[in-house]
């Protein structure tokens, strides 16, 4: 496993270069420019040129980008150009409230999905196999935002059971914390429900096929044992795949979702960013979600090592 932990993170040092020059290299390319963005109204030239020379633009671009890497690197992401806050302390107070949102959709996902598709998996052809993927597929059809706001007009509007808007942190009172969540995080989740469904079902019925499940039942091993000893674990490697696909999906999702709920997390902020032109605060929110999607590829790599033993010794 350690051999497997250190060959992953040393694939990433490549793949992070490469990320960091698309990000620095496309928000560089943006017409008008951070100088542009903050020299006002009718600038005049000798305006935009003392800006550029501030911001450190004029300079060869690899070098800027170098120095912005190096900067990054130590630990430092610049400031943003609307308020003059710290990029990381505004990532890190509303990361929280991000990352709570994505745990609580993974949850909600990995509990709705595999009982979906372990009921489907485990009775091909009958109506629970056909109830579950006809399930699935409506719930692959709504977007994100339209489950969102029908939750809305029903929980919140209608029968005023949750909250529509706003967030309490867990620590103030974890009650408060899971009724603000759970609209934002169902609506989230419908997607995600519907792939690890499907793919739990194809993965279940496979292995439903294999010998030694075949060998097990004729030994009289109790139904129970044999679903969770032998057919969850060699069914999870095509499972735990689509769930980290899903997930990274959801750092991109929660842009909306955060927007409909109006919740003060890491999505709202780059929505904030992107329209305010707020370059070095884009720059440092894709950066750090890059890092996140890398180390959410290496978990699921690394399950694999558990569920497979045979990528251990690969």
């Amino acid at each position: 496993m350690l051999r497997l932990l250190s060959v992953r993170l040393l694939a990433m040092v490549p793949l992070l270069l490469i990320v960091s020059f698309l990000i620095y290299s496309l928000i560089a390319l943006v017409p008008g420019g951070p100088e542009v963005a903050l020299a006002g109204s009718n600038p005049t030239p000798e305006r935009i040129q003392a800006i550029r020379e501030q911001l450190g633009l004029d300079v060869p671009f690899l070098v800027q980008y170098w120095n912005w890497l190096t900067d990054a690197l130590q630990g430092d992401l610049g400031n943003s150009f609307v308020d003059g806050q710290s990029i990381w302390s505004a990532v890190a107070a509303g990361f929280p409230v991000t990352l709570s949102l994505v745990v609580l959709t993974l949850l909600i996902a990995a509990v709705l999905g595999l009982a979906l598709g372990l009921a489907a998996g485990l009775r091909p052809g009958t109506w629970i196999d056909r109830l579950s993927t006809v399930t699935a597929s409506a719930f692959m059809s709504l977007p994100y935002f339209w489950v969102g706001m029908m939750l809305v007009l029903i929980f919140a509007i209608q029968l005023r059971t949750l909250p529509a808007v706003g967030y309490v942190p867990f620590a103030e009172s974890p009650l408060d914390w899971f009724g603000h969540l759970v609209l934002p995080a169902f609506s989230l989740a419908i997607v995600p429900t519907a792939v690890v469904a499907r793919q739990t079902r194809a993965a279940v019925i496979s292995v439903m096929q294999e010998d030694y499940i075949r060998t097990a039942r004729a030994k009289g091993l109790h139904p129970g044992r044999l679903v969770v000893k032998h057919v969850l674990k060699n069914a999870a490697v095509p499972v735990v795949t689509a769930f980290g696909v899903e997930a990274n999906r959801l750092l991109g999702a929660t842009v909306v979702i955060e927007q409909l709920f109006a919740l003060p997390g890491v999505g709202k902020l780059a929505y904030f960013a992107v329209f305010s032109r707020d370059f070095p605060m884009v720059q440092g929110i894709l950066l750090i979600t890059a890092v996140l999607i890398m180390l959410v590829n290496l978990a699921v790599d690394l399950s694999y090592g558990y569920f497979n033993p045979k990528v251990k010794v690969s």
